[in-house]
């Protein structure tokens, strides 16, 4: 059974720095694009970033260019997401997720449950 488990979320001020990670039992974890996406209060699911199968291709919403960094090691099945420079309009429940088909605007196959930040002001 695929599972993809999100870890490192919590509460920062503002300003501040939080790591996320993600463990994927997926078998040719190499074979998927990944994804971060955060859902914020009242608001609908939204990427973040995306890395690609080698990790050598990665895109950023543009309100967190410069502040985060997605990587990836396909080596352990993890995804990671670097957030720097916190701000208030960070905070939402950030999911994981994972796509097989090579098409962008394809769905995501495989999604976590989620990990809460919350950048208080």
């Amino acid at each position: 059974q695929v599972q993809l488990v999100e870890s490192g979320g919590g509460l920062v001020q503002a300003g501040g720095s939080l790591r996320l990670s993600c463990a994927a039992s997926l078998r040719s974890f190499s074979s998927y694009t990944m994804g971060w996406f955060r859902q914020a209060p009242g608001k609908e699911r939204d990427i973040v970033a995306r890395i690609s199968r080698s990790g050598g291709s990665t895109y950023y919403a543009d309100s967190v260019k410069g502040r985060f960094t997605i990587s990836r090691d396909n080596a352990k099945n993890a995804v990671y997401l670097q957030m720097n420079s916190l701000k208030p309009e960070d905070t939402g429940v950030y999911y994981c997720a994972a796509r097989y088909s090579r098409v962008i605007t394809s769905e995501y196959d495989y999604w976590g449950q989620g990990t809460q930040v919350t950048v208080s002001s």
